[in-house]
């Protein structure tokens, strides 16, 4: 049987070749999250390569999170992993000290002009038609966090007719499901500012109070920007955490 030509630059060395036609296959969804990926011997004889190439490959997407190896399994396309990363800097608890998930409330979700910063997050010209959201996240119906949210198009076009009872508090998934687009990693960077009086009265607060600004982009697997995502939350509420190994 012939070897498959592996694809992208000859300058390159052929792991690095490799690795990138698997992340473009994923990118593409020709590989969903939890698909198996064929074994590092077939993979080798697949496209000619020598076992040692293809392990590097693999490696390279392992430690970018792409891939994941299961014991006695195999390796597979890693399932993104989401639903509690705002317990990361804050937490919500019940009255059996328990994380709670807030609820959400859309408050606006339109077309506007892409205005500089998050045109610069997302590539695409200033002033381009983008997807704003505005959302009110609740715990005991106390307003808990304000998020404003950009999506490009025409990717998120879909996002735009979806019933708001069909959203709920997991944006991730709905994205995957109505619109095609897998997030895969994400990029976030916190400060912070007095509340302002715009969030302090939705908060119920004082515009003095010390808030906690959030700003995440989230990308594809091929590194595309698919969000740009901004949440304000009080810094008394604000309580990171992270396990480092």
């Amino acid at each position: 049987m012939q070897a498959s030509v592996l694809s992208g630059d000859d300058r390159l060395p052929k792991y690095m070749r490799l690795a990138d036609s698997i992340r473009t296959e994923i990118a593409l969804g020709k590989r969903r999250p939890g698909d198996q990926i064929a074994s590092e011997a077939e993979l080798a004889m697949h496209y000619g390569l020598a076992p040692g190439t293809v392990r590097q490959a693999i490696a390279i997407l392992v430690d970018e999170r792409i891939l994941e190896r299961q014991h006695g399994k195999g390796t597979f396309v890693r399932h993104p992993r989401f639903d509690s990363s705002m317990f990361r800097f804050f937490r919500f608890l019940g009255a059996d000290g328990l994380d709670l998930e807030p609820e959400s409330r859309i408050l606006r979700r339109l077309l506007l002009p892409a205005p500089d910063h998050v045109a610069q997050a997302l590539s695409i010209d200033v002033g381009a038609d983008a997807i704003f959201m505005n959302r009110l996240r609740l715990v005991d119906s106390k307003p808990v966090l304000v998020e404003d949210i950009w999506l490009p198009l025409p990717r998120f076009s879909a996002f735009l007719e979806i019933e708001e009872r069909e959203i709920g508090p997991l944006l991730y998934p709905v994205y995957d499901r109505e619109c095609g687009q897998i997030v895969a990693r994400a990029e976030e960077y916190l400060t912070d500012e007095a509340a302002g009086v715009v969030f302090a009265s939705i908060l119920q607060v004082e515009p003095s109070e010390p808030a906690i600004v959030i700003e995440r982009t989230a990308y594809a697997y091929d590194d595309v920007a698919l969000e740009w995502r901004r949440s304000r939350g009080l810094a008394k509420e604000f309580n990171y955490h992270a396990s480092i190994r």
